[in-house]
């Protein structure tokens, strides 16, 4: 699909990811919805993206109802790139009830709903693309993550699934799958590091990523340096060795180290 022209909605926009994958977007030539929490950090968002009829619609995905009003606010749109989400990181019993169904809202319910609200009207048309951003943590697990991993592991499936259904029917479907990623997003935030040999990519990859994903109508796109994209599908075949690497000394130092980063009072 072309890009130039097209309308883009975007939720989690403001975010260090969201805010490369809105340049990108808006650099070939697409109308890009910015939506996220905060009404003054997207209108400054917008501001500065290239183009312009950039649209700013705040909404809480936390909130139920919230998904489905923003679908209905965006209206018809060509592109759904469904960024938004927690870090949802530490222990099962870390989390109060609450929290775990505010982590399951945001990251795996509210793309579904927003996905089943706009697809009938790309059917109509007979084009459109739905881009789904996971995670490596969507194809391997880690200690410490088991929430997190169940979002990204529901929506990678999700994604793949729907493929098969829409994309015979003229309506792409593509999951994007960053690994770490320095200067932005989860990762970052924690102040953590990757446990070696494993490497990090740059924000703007994973908005270069998305662009691909729709220009070519990719099933997936792993935005990841090569080792880390091998041993990810390495932990999808051969999920018993990567548990014993994985339960080792580094990865759960890694993974203390991010749960740390984001405290309960922050999900």
């Amino acid at each position: 699909m072309e890009l130039a022209g097209r309308k883009a909605l975007l939720t989690g926009a403001t975010g260090g990811l969201g805010r490369a994958i809105a340049e990108a977007l808006a650099e070939r030539g697409a109308i890009v919805q910015l939506s996220a929490r905060n009404r003054a950090a997207l209108e400054e968002l917008a501001a500065s993206l290239p183009g312009g009829e950039h649209e700013v619609l705040p909404a809480d995905l936390d909130e139920p109802g919230a998904a489905e009003k923003l679908a209905a606010e965006a209206g018809e749109v060509d592109v759904l790139v469904a960024n938004a989400g927690l870090p949802a990181a530490g222990q099962v019993d870390d989390f109060t009830s609450e929290q775990l169904s505010r982590a399951l809202r945001v990251n795996l319910e509210s793309p579904m709903l927003m996905a089943r609200a706009l697809y009938p009207a790309m059917l109509e048309r007979g084009s459109g693309h739905l881009v789904f951003v996971s995670s490596l943590a969507g194809k391997a697990a880690s200690p410490g993550s088991a929430i997190y991993n169940a979002t990204k592991f529901g929506l990678r499936g999700f994604a793949l699934a729907l493929r098969m259904d829409l994309g015979p029917r003229g309506v792409g479907v593509s999951v994007v799958a960053p690994g770490f990623i320095r200067e932005a997003g989860m990762f970052a935030d924690a102040g953590a590091k990757p446990p070696a040999p494993l490497g990090t990519a740059k924000p703007e990859a994973v908005g270069a990523g998305v662009v691909r994903a729709i220009e070519r109508d990719k099933l997936e796109v792993v935005v990841a340096p090569p080792i880390d994209r091998f041993l990810s599908h390495f932990a999808l075949t051969s999920p018993v060795v990567a548990d014993r690497i994985q339960s080792g000394s580094r990865g759960q130092e890694a993974s203390r180290a991010i749960a740390e980063g984001h405290p309960p009072e922050k999900r």
